[in-house]
C-alpha cells in the first residue's frame, strides 16, 4: 500500500474540513479526489504529504510517517500554487528538483518528456501562468518518484495544453501511483482509474469512474417520433420534448428501444446518451461544484 488515511479529521477554528475520512492508494493506481469548493481536497493532500497534521486519525505513506525524510524522497508533488525564483532557468529548476532524489533521470530527459525544450533556457520570471504550470507539473516527476501528488495540476491551461498534459501524465504514470485533485471532470475521466468524492470532509463515493456514472448518472434516449405510453412499459420511464425530439429518461435505455421496435412506432435520429460523470457528480454532491 502506498498511502493510507485512517479516520482523518481536521478543523480550522469552527470549520471541520475533514471528518473521519478514510481511503487508501495502492500501487499503480491513479486516484482523482473530487469535491465542491471547500470539500477538504487540499487538506487531504497536505496531510498525505505531511505538510499538515491531522487533529485525529492516522496518515501512513509507504508504511511510515509522511514526515519521514526517507519517505519524502519517494514522493513528487505539485501544489495548487507554485512560485519559482525569477532568475532561475527552467532547466535549472528541473535539475534542482531532481538533485533531491537518488536515481533521478537527467534533467534533459524530464524536459523532453514534458515538452519543455522551448522553455528550457527561459527564466522563471519570464514564464506565463500556463507555462509555469507546465513546469510545476514536470517538477513533480523530475525525481522519478514512486508516488506523485498533484493539486489541480492543469489549472490555468487552455484546453489543448490540458489535453497534451493528460497524455504526458498517462505516459509518465507507468510503475507509479498518482493522487490528484481537479475541478475538471473530464480530467478525472481521462486519467483516473479510481475516483474518490468528498464533501464537507466526508466520503461520498470511492470506486470506479464507470460505477460512479452508472449509480448516480441518468440514461437518456432521444429520437424524433412519439413517446410510448407508460402502460406499454414494464419499467419506469419519463418522457419530455426538446427541440423536436422526444427525450426519455430511464434506467434501461436498451429496453426502451426494444419496446419502441416491438410497438411498431416510427422513429428517426435515435441517440442513446450514457450517464455523464458531471451529472453523476452533481447528483451525489447535491448540485455543488
Amino acid at each position: 500500500m502506498i498511502l493510507e488515511l485512517d479516520r482523518i479529521s481536521k478543523s480550522y477554528g469552527a470549520v471541520r474540513a475533514l471528518d473521519e475520512l478514510c481511503f487508501a492508494v495502492d500501487r499503480d493506481e491513479i486516484v482523482a479526489v473530487l469535491g465542491p469548493n471547500g470539500a477538504g481536497k487540499t487538506s487531504t493532500l497536505e496531510i498525505a504529504l505531511g505538510l499538515r497534521s491531522a487533529d485525529s486519525g492516522r496518515a501512513s505513506l509507504f508504511g511510515a510517517s509522511p514526515r519521514d525524510a526517507a519517505t519524502r524522497r519517494r514522493v513528487g508533488a505539485t501544489p495548487q500554487d507554485s512560485g519559482f525564483p525569477d532568475a532561475l532557468r527552467v532547466e535549472e529548476l528541473v535539475a534542482f528538483a531532481a538533485a533531491h532524489y537518488p536515481g533521478a533521470p537527467a534533467a534533459a530527459q524530464t524536459i523532453a518528456t514534458f515538452g519543455l525544450a522551448d522553455l528550457a533556457r527561459r527564466r522563471a520570471g519570464q514564464l506565463s501562468g500556463g507555462e509555469s504550470r507546465r513546469v510545476a507539473l514536470a517538477l513533480a516527476f523530475a525525481g522519478n518518484p514512486e508516488f506523485v501528488v498533484l493539486d489541480e495540476p492543469t489549472t490555468g491551461l487552455d484546453v489543448e495544453s490540458r489535453r497534451r498534459l493528460w497524455e504526458t501524465v498517462r505516459g509518465a504514470s507507468g510503475g507509479r501511483s498518482i493522487l490528484f485533485t481537479t475541478h475538471y471532470l473530464e480530467e478525472a475521466e481521462a486519467l483516473a482509474t479510481r475516483i474518490v468524492v468528498i464533501d464537507r470532509g466526508k466520503m461520498l463515493f470511492d470506486g470506479d469512474p464507470r460505477d460512479l456514472r452508472e449509480r448516480f448518472g441518468t440514461r437518456r434516449v432521444s429520437y424524433v417520433g412519439e413517446p410510448l405510453p407508460s402502460a406499454a412499459l414494464g419499467f419506469e420511464a419519463s418522457a419530455t420534448r426538446a427541440n423536436g425530439h422526444v427525450v426519455v429518461t430511464t434506467a434501461d435505455t436498451d429496453a426502451y428501444v426494444r419496446a419502441l421496435v416491438r410497438a411498431g412506432v416510427e422513429f428517426s435520429d435515435l441517440e442513446i446518451a450514457r450517464p455523464s460523470l458531471e451529472e453523476a457528480f452533481l447528483t451525489i454532491t447535491g448540485g455543488a461544484k
